[in-house]
């Protein structure tokens, strides 16, 4: 997903918007007033009975009471900025997906929208947690910053949480010694050199993946066992996905939040929007 630090440069945004129209209040504003009140001190002794008089009058207060192109800004933007603010830091974010690492639950263009609290209400950029809520469980799919690449959104789905045992062998999970079942759906003709769809189950949560009938080099052997306030994630297209198997776990601190549903999907520029795919995610 995209490694554009869109929180840090919308809370910068709020932050100095926020600030030159505070400063105007404090300070620009009050030089304006003085002339505005010079300019109504003017025109008291006046009867402004013609159209001239009314109009010079309403000119002199536009004049007097003129803020700077900087401030006009500030103010028109700010409000937006900070609603917009609030709603991705603490609520809903919305995303894109540009890989198939997910496929088939997410495909290439989908738009998702990943909910802020479900795992806890953080501070936007530092993500510190500050309000407890939940944990995440196993089969959510979740959004996070993985190790390799801190400041770049990744999207996966939670396999293992903080303590458990995992392994992967031969495209056979195993969970704390107890093997994920799978049911086959269907073998598709792509892939290496075909293509296994398989459901699984992880405690009572059902979704599909696809598997290469041979198996790729992550999912040809491995064991790990979750340390402490980590997480092993893997995603749904398992062959095709650089994950928890390939650099390691992610940690708490590192979660951004939990996607729920796909709200459009719009692949390229140039390609029409599709709804087809829109609904909640399993």
């Amino acid at each position: 997903m995209s490694s554009i630090n869109l929180p840090l440069i919308l809370t910068l945004a709020v932050l100095i918007t926020g600030l030159i129209w505070l400063f105007d209040a404090l300070v620009l504003a009050r030089p304006r007033k003085a002339k505005l009140a010079a300019v109504e001190q003017q025109f008291s002794g006046m009867s402004l009975t013609t159209d001239a008089q009314k109009e010079a009058f309403v000119e002199a207060k536009d004049v007097a009471a003129k803020e700077p192109l900087l401030v006009e800004y500030a103010k028109s933007f700010f409000p937006v900025l900070f609603i917009v603010f609030f709603l991705r830091s603490f609520l809903v974010e919305p995303f894109q997906i540009p890989s198939g690492s997910m496929i088939p639950t997410l495909e290439i263009g989908d738009f998702i929208l990943v909910n802020k609290f479900a795992y806890g209400v953080r501070l936007p950029v530092l993500n510190k947690e500050v309000i407890p809520v939940s944990k995440p469980k196993r089969g959510d799919v979740m959004v996070f910053f993985p190790p390799h690449a801190p400041e770049t959104y990744y999207i996966k789905r939670v396999i293992g949480l903080p303590g458990d045992r995992i392994s992967y062998n031969n495209h056979v999970l195993t969970i704390n010694g107890q093997v994920i079942p799978e049911k086959l759906e269907a073998v598709l003709p792509v892939g290496a050199p075909y293509m296994r769809v398989v459901k699984e189950t992880i405690d009572g949560k059902e979704f599909t993946a696809h598997k290469h009938l041979i198996p790729g080099e992550l999912s040809r052997h491995g064991s790990w066992v979750v340390p402490a306030g980590h997480y092993f994630m893997m995603g749904d297209n398992r062959d095709n996905s650089y994950d928890s198997r390939g650099w390691g776990f992610v940690s708490e601190d590192m979660i951004v939040g939990k996607a729920f549903t796909v709200w459009m999907h719009w692949e390229k520029f140039l390609s029409i929007p599709s709804f087809d795919h829109v609904g909640l995610i399993k």
